[in-house]
């Protein structure tokens, strides 16, 4: 009975990307389309190596990159492509792009895949050093397919590391789809030709290359053919650019000009794209590949200008020999200008010859072309994946942790009380009274839970991000003990995948209110799986959110509330903390703070530095997503306006007395205005207390510590009727402060505001409280 594997969902490429200018990056983004055209409902994406201090503006289908240098960028690769549920991981391979000397850092990677690996192996090499033997060695192992461009690639892998013939197959380098073969008169004119024989090399300059064995061919091909001229495309390699600048092409200029032949050599310096490229080699006559190194297992500009139906020339490097043996091109010894010239001008004189060369090629080139590479590729990924299933990996044993300087720390941190003893012990008791099988319900009747209104996923989303504060999502022997399993088993059935909207409202019975939740709710729904993927001690947690954000994310950009905005910008912040090469988050951080930024811009007026024209609720939480989105990006300008905001906002919420007073929900402040003073929400304080932490931890100043606490002092009593809301006894926080009375009743939000915000500032406090203690020792040491 035949086998077969269940359809191919996600395909993740792991390897260099454009705009990164080299042949690799332009390879595997070729590649990505084309395995994406013969899989077309299957999502293909890239997770692009990326060199170190460069910042690239990587298309969408990037989703991942990888500082070359990140050593936990890798493992933290890994761990992304279990929770986006990659079913198979295409890598390729080649020793110079993973940030060391032979690559070795990929391994950690490759260790923490669970899916299916193919390698495809840009270099193979017959006699490689003890640390690239190593690595290949390891690569091998991980990969269940490999796959190699040239059949001697094939024969080294077998001979150098007694790899089975039959785990390795042989595809070729792919090429554009080209319409048919065309004359090279009819694209002279573009590179300003007409009527010249045109010779052409293209690809990133660098010394190896050869290219100054052709110029030195140019004297004797110009005196039998004075049309000639030979045209050098591609800009110089970043790396030697970085390096040396212009060195190597000034070079090659002065020696053209030596030779007396500079009408004749052409230099276009810039990298071109796909469209330039393949009317350049459409106008070229022959193709030469005067490359030095033997032990190059493949060139795609080889592999493109044979396919297009090129006559080439070429020294017999590893792919050039196999490629254009048996008459299918001309092979000259290394560093020979007179064999160059011999079989330029000897082809050139045998129009018969060069004609039937390009239409050989041109044939051949058929099963390279893109379309076909994608379909074997196609093929290879289902070999791989039925071929997986029973390649079990050791389990790495970690390492006890040695006593000592962790000791001295846990040691330090006991002696340490946090500042501001105000700051009561955490107590879920009344929590707990709120939290059933289903959900926290919404509403309490003084602390009587009211179940008329039933549940909502505003407060089940709080109450996620409250437990992974606590315990990392890990189950815990207070009276909430399961507060994670039950707010985000809430959360995820809050959540429609028809319509991409978590919903809010759930009557008691379970039966949902509306369609779809607020923008609001779904932009705190967002903050929670953000919080959850990137804090959750559990990795099953964290692959459950990490999953749902994916979804639930990009949807963000259809609202209009700021506030949503805001709420999703923090969960996003709080995942990107945990692995900032996600690009698909980056970029979703980087539109919703530009717009929190314009407006903030927009509205800002002389006496009124706010994002609209109104103050409302929650207020505090978009300066402080501003503020973090733009520290963790590293935009200045968004962190300075944060602040501006928040410490206008701050200003505007401090008493005459010099207490804090938040803006009163009956009526808000509408600019011009006056504003409301009650009823104070403890929804506020929370809000102000988080973005006040957030200023702090950003600028290091004390005056946001101290700014916190002022709020926090809100619900002890510090405020306009001097009467505390919250009941250290019971654990449960009133729901406002009147404008005669304290509101008794105990409702979710409320409570849930407390617990936020008393469980950061006392983490902020005790941080603060260490580091004052860690410089003491530094200073004694």
């Amino acid at each position: 009975m035949k086998s077969s594997v269940p359809p191919l969902n996600r395909i993740a490429f792991l390897g260099n990307h454009p705009p990164r200018m080299c042949g690799l990056a332009t390879f595997t983004g070729d590649l990505r389309s084309a395995v994406a055209g013969a899989l077309p409902d299957a999502e293909c994406f890239v997770m692009a190596m990326t060199e170190a201090g460069a910042c690239h503006a990587y298309p969408p289908e990037v989703w991942l990159q990888i500082p070359e240098n990140d050593t936990c960028a890798y493992g933290r690769a890994a761990e992304f492509l279990g929770e986006v549920n990659a079913d198979i991981l295409c890598v390729q391979h080649e020793y110079g792009i993973f940030g060391d000397r032979d690559g070795e850092r990929v391994l950690t990677l490759l260790e923490g895949a669970t899916m299916p690996v193919v390698a495809t192996l840009h270099t193979v090499l017959d006699r490689p050093t003890r640390g690239q033997f190593r690595v290949m060695e390891e690569v091998i192992r991980h990969a269940g397919r490999l796959v190699v461009m040239t059949e001697r690639s094939q024969r080294i892998l077998t001979n150098v590391h007694n790899v089975p013939a039959d785990r390795i197959t042989v595809i070729p380098h792919g090429i554009p789809d080209m319409p048919a073969e065309t004359p090279p008169t009819g694209h002279k004119a573009e590179f300003d030709a007409v009527g010249r024989t045109v010779l052409l090399t293209f690809g990133l300059l660098s010394p190896g290359k050869g290219i100054e064995q052709a110029i030195r061919a140019m004297p004797a091909i110009a005196a039998r053919r004075p049309d000639a001229l030979y045209l050098v495309v591609g800009a110089t390699h970043p790396n030697i650019l970085r390096r040396d600048g212009e060195a190597h092409r000034d070079s090659l200029k002065r020696l053209a000009a030596e030779l007396g032949v500079s009408d004749h050599v052409r230099f276009l310096d810039r990298f071109v794209d796909l469209p330039t490229l393949t009317r350049a080699i459409a106008a070229a006559d022959i193709y030469l590949t005067p490359y030095l190194n033997e032990a190059q297992s493949v060139s795609g500009t080889l592999a493109y200008s044979f396919g297009m139906g090129k006559a080439v020339v070429s020294t017999p490097y590893w792919h050039a020999a196999e490629l254009l043996a048996e008459g299918r091109g001309v092979l000259v010894p290394f560093a020979d200008p007179p064999a160059i010239a011999a079989a330029v001008v000897g082809l050139l004189a045998d129009p018969d010859r060069l004609r039937a060369m390009r239409e050989t090629a041109y044939t051949l080139g058929h099963d390279m072309r893109w379309s076909r590479i994608g379909e074997r590729y196609r093929a290879v990924f289902d070999q791989a994946r039925l071929e997986a299933t029973r390649r079990a990996r050791p389990q790495q044993l970690k390492a006890p942790a040695k006593a000592g300087g962790a000791g001295v720390v846990a040691s330090l941190r006991r002696s340490v009380s946090p500042q501001g003893g105000m700051v009561p012990p955490v107590n879920l008791a009344h929590l707990a009274q709120l939290l059933d099988a289903t959900g926290l319900a919404q509403h309490a009747t003084l602390a009587i839970i009211d179940r008329e209104h039933g549940y909502c996923v505003d407060d089940n989303a709080r109450g996620l991000i409250l437990a992974t504060q606590l315990t990392g999502g890990r189950a815990a022997s207070s009276p909430a003990g399961d507060l994670f399993g039950i707010t985000a088993a809430f959360v995820q059935h809050a959540w429609d995948a028809g319509a991409g909207r978590f919903r809010n409202f759930m009557a008691y019975d379970r039966r949902w209110l509306e369609a779809a939740g607020s923008d609001d709710s779904h932009g705190r729904a967002v903050w929670a799986i953000g919080t959850v993927a990137a804090k959750a001690t559990d990795a099953s947690h964290r692959a459950w959110a990490y999953g749902l954000l994916e979804r639930a994310a990009p949807p963000v950009l259809a609202l209009t509330s700021q506030r949503a905005w805001a709420f999703a910008l923090l969960g996003i912040v709080e995942s990107l903390a945990a692995r900032p090469e996600d690009m698909r988050l980056v970029r979703l951080r980087s539109a919703l703070a530009e717009r929190l930024y314009d407006h903030l811009r927009g509205n800002r007026r002389p006496g009124w530095t706010w994002f609209e024209e109104v103050v409302s609720y929650d207020n505090a939480r978009l300066p402080q997503a501003l503020i973090a989105a733009g520290h963790q990006a590293g935009r200045p300008e968004w962190v300075a306006l944060g602040i501006e905001a928040l410490g206008w906002l701050c200003q505007a919420q401090t008493a005459e007395a010099g207490h804090f007073r938040p803006i009163g929900s009956e009526g808000f402040w509408h600019r011009d205005g006056e504003r409301a003073v009650f009823d104070q929400q403890p929804l506020e304080a929370a809000a102000t207390i988080g973005a006040c932490l957030e200023a702090w931890r950003v600028t290091g100043h004390e005056d946001w510590l101290t700014e916190a606490q002022r709020a926090f002092a809100w619900f002890l009593g510090d405020n306009d009727l001097g009467q505390p809301l919250y009941d250290a006894r019971t654990g449960g926080c009133c729901d406002g402060l009147l404008c005669d009375r304290v509101n008794g009743n105990q409702g979710a939000e409320s409570t849930l505001a407390f617990l936020m915000a008393s469980t950061e500032l006392r983490a902020a406090l005790t941080a603060a409280s260490l580091s004052l203690a860690e410089s003491f020792v530094q200073v004694a040491e």
